[in-house]
């Protein structure tokens, strides 16, 4: 059965967190003054976890597990307890710590020193390193709860079988008083191994509110403008983005890269700071483009900036991912796609062969073909007929090596081509192209293909 809190535990807590400053018996008043004011919006959560850990000579809950999607503050929380109230722990990277060893080699260093990670083993195992904190911990008392922090626990799930389990109950395990603490995005039904194991107490981590964000982006504020100008500006970028990203870090990505384009009517002088109406006018065709880059990040703030101002005909309606991301050779196998997509096989010889003969317009063009192919969708075609399609249009000799199959795979990832056949048909996949027109003739024009004049519909 899963541990849960007590009742005059939550209802304390939530006090606490209303009053916005923490209280706690065992430790210093200013120490946790200045926890609270790095934990804006937090202060229920961490006077939870507070609560659960307990005074530093006490013992400590063996393992909490706290839970919450990305940016919703669980590190940060964690950390700034840790250091401000200079608690004796360690931070472990479940994505740096690739191996166990790794991870306890990482544990016995921040405890113990070098001296302890050198007598593990080359390939350690959980009793290698049980053993090896327990003569450490004989050594080297500790009068305070050491906390292992996990983060990105998840991927303890790919590891051996008996580490997360260890894990849970490593105080009973060495004798000592020690807690870790797993961070995680995922539930912990989601995550509990099929063998059982000890249960953590949980702790949920919330999203934030649009008013919590609203605060939060607002305390980092241009210092050149007045509060409510830049309270005004972040209220309208939550308008635009709060259904579509909740996440802090991004947003708080997207307000620093979209304000200078907020001032420029203000620096101009042509509008005033309360005159939001227009100042909203101004940035909306902006933010609604930048929601096309939301998550990518592929590239800077001043590249995207640049490329803001810089946009020429060429480019325009093709959005940063594409014509940043997709290699030169891609572009000319995904326009090789869309011709074989859009366009009767018996129409490649008139399209890519120089010398093809006298062909009748009236034999070409089947005045009973009424319906247009792309009205049809996008058909099925072999690997073999885009490769060849492809050498007809680009525009120098390319050799068929790897690099260009590799290619082909990273289009299939990218859902811009589709797989249609089947897995174990490897000497002839066939596939479709996913992508529209519009999108095509971007990319077209990106590379001075003329596309529409290869198109059999457009005839």
């Amino acid at each position: 059965m899963i541990p849960t809190l007590s009742s005059s535990i939550i209802s304390g807590v939530a006090q606490t967190g209303m009053a916005g400053l923490l209280e706690h018996p065992g430790y210093d008043g200013e120490k946790l003054r200045r926890v609270s004011e790095q934990l804006p919006c937090r202060e229920v959560q961490a006077g939870m976890l507070l609560s659960l850990m307990g005074e530093p000579q006490q013992y400590c809950y063996p393992s909490l597990f706290i839970y919450g999607h990305r940016a919703s503050g669980k590190s940060h929380v964690v950390n700034v307890l840790m250091k401000e109230l200079e608690l004796p722990h360690v931070t472990v990277s479940c994505v740096e710590c690739v191996s166990v060893a790794l991870l306890f080699e990482q544990v016995l260093l921040s405890f113990f020193g070098c001296d302890a990670a050198s007598l593990l083993p080359r390939s350690p195992s959980i009793s290698d390193f049980v053993r090896i904190y327990k003569q450490q911990t004989s050594e080297f008392p500790s009068k305070q709860t050491r906390y292992i922090v996990m983060e990105q626990a998840e991927l303890l799930r790919d590891a051996n079988v008996n580490l997360l389990p260890a894990l849970l109950r490593l105080q009973e395990l060495v004798e000592d008083n020690v807690s870790v603490i797993l961070l995680s995005e995922i539930v912990w039904d989601k995550f509990r191994p099929n063998t059982g194991c000890f249960e953590p107490l949980l702790l949920h981590f919330p999203d934030y509110s649009k008013a919590e964000l609203l605060h939060i982006l607002s305390a980092h504020r241009h210092p050149s403008y007045s509060a409510g100008f830049y309270s005004s500006y972040v209220n309208i970028l939550l308008g635009v983005f709060y259904a579509v990203c909740r996440d802090l870090r991004e947003l708080r990505h997207l307000a620093a890269l979209n304000f200078s384009k907020f001032c420029e009517p203000v620096a101009a002088g042509k509008v005033k700071e309360t005159e939001t109406h227009k100042l909203w006018k101004n940035i909306e065709p902006h933010l609604k483009k930048a929601m096309q880059t939301v998550y990518l990040r592929e590239v800077s703030s001043l590249q995207w900036e640049q490329m803001d101002e810089h946009e020429t005909g060429a480019l325009r309606g093709l959005s940063a991912h594409t014509h940043v991301e997709l290699p030169y050779y891609s572009k000319f196998l995904l326009i090789a796609a869309y011709l074989a997509s859009y366009n009767p096989a018996r129409t490649d010889k008139r399209f890519f062969v120089k010398h093809h003969g006298k062909i009748k317009k009236t034999n070409f063009l089947k005045k009973n073909e009424k319906t247009s192919n792309h009205l049809l969708g996008p058909k099925p075609f072999p690997l073999d007929r885009l490769l060849a399609i492809f050498y007809s249009v680009v525009d120098s000799r390319v050799a068929p090596t790897a690099s260009i199959f590799s290619q082909i795979s990273s289009l299939v990832t990218l859902q811009l081509l589709t797989l249609v056949s089947h897995d174990d048909q490897l000497d002839s996949p066939k596939y479709k192209c996913s992508v529209s027109l519009d999108f095509i003739s971007a990319i077209s024009r990106t590379v001075n293909f003329d596309i529409v004049k290869y198109l059999y519909d457009f005839l």
